[in-house]
């Protein structure tokens, strides 16, 4: 039941951030301001008190790396593979990189850090950098190949030098490998920036879901939604089943590859020709059905 409450409550804050937007609350510049809170405090705030404390060893082996990466880049083979003769190189290009890129900053973490102990979160911190490292590359490549747009892998990955999300990250793995103390009040004042992530950055997401009815196209959005919540967690159970990682491994990596399509996916698509309102629903709908997705998971692994 404690589950279902959370999920509720996911869901919940999701439509109030909705809801705001189409009243006009949450207009362009206040959600970027949020988004700015989200991003460059409560979710750094949240890697570093789930890292500090650790040794990088402790929460990546080379199992984790392998299953991680492959699953990612099987789920894409997949996606083009399922998406190869839709009707237009921007809706194929779309419909690809939606099928595996997933909301890992803004509601995977925040997530598994509300329902699961800080040995998952700390995991699931790095399974953040691993995927966001597997999967921008390559979004940025499969939408400007496919709508021959120029744009460059080389700069999308010198610009991760300045991701506070990666940044704090590195920070953290190198206190704690390193074994420096970080100071009790300092530790508790991020602990609770922290807590602020999931519900600041649901806000975010529920602010950015629009869906343009004549722009459905079912069969397409269906086969997004059965790759994204459905076949890339169940793939990814699988293979991590197989690899000798922990139960908390096994959990961060599972519940984090499970999470629904990214938002940034409608920003990629809409800077590099991409189906801007097919991308829009693709996040619309695959965040909701991982309400649904996510209480299975969860359930399954807790």
């Amino acid at each position: 039941m404690d589950v279902v409450g959370r999920l509720l409550a996911l869901l919940a804050v999701l439509l109030v951030g909705a809801g705001l937007r189409t009243t006009g609350i949450l207009d362009g510049r206040r959600t970027e301001l949020l988004n700015a809170v989200a991003y460059y405090v409560a979710l750094p705030a949240l890697i570093f008190v789930s890292t500090y404390d650790r040794s990088i060893d402790e929460l990546l082996s080379p199992a984790l790396l392998g299953g991680l990466v492959f699953v990612v880049v099987a789920i894409a083979g997949l996606a083009w593979l399922v998406h190869r003769n839709r009707d237009s190189s921007a809706r194929r290009s779309v419909a690809i990189v939606q099928s595996y890129h997933s909301n890992l900053g803004y509601l995977g973490l925040p997530l598994v850090d509300a329902t699961f102990d800080a040995s998952v979160t700390a995991i699931a911190s790095v399974v953040l950098g691993v995927v966001t490292l597997t999967q921008l590359p390559a979004t940025i490549l499969v939408l400007s190949t496919l709508n021959g747009t120029d744009a460059s892998v080389a700069a999308e990955l010198r610009g991760l030098a300045t991701n506070p999300v990666l940044g704090t990250l590195v920070a953290g793995l190198v206190v704690g490998s390193v074994g420096l103390a970080v100071p009790s009040p300092v530790a508790t004042g991020l602990e609770g920036v922290g807590s602020l992530a999931l519900p600041v950055a649901l806000l975010c997401v529920g602010a950015s879901l629009q869906v343009d009815l004549p722009s459905i196209d079912v069969g397409a959005t269906a086969a997004v939604v059965a790759l994204k919540v459905g076949l890339m967690p169940a793939l990814a159970w699988l293979v991590f089943s197989a690899l000798p990682v922990g139960s908390a491994a096994f959990t961060a990596a599972v519940v984090m590859l499970g999470t629904p399509t990214a938002v940034s996916t409608f920003v990629f698509a809409s800077e590099l020709g991409g189906d801007r309102e097919f991308a829009s629903l693709n996040v619309f709908v695959t965040t909701l059905s991982s309400v649904v997705t996510l209480f299975v998971l969860i359930t399954l692994v807790g």
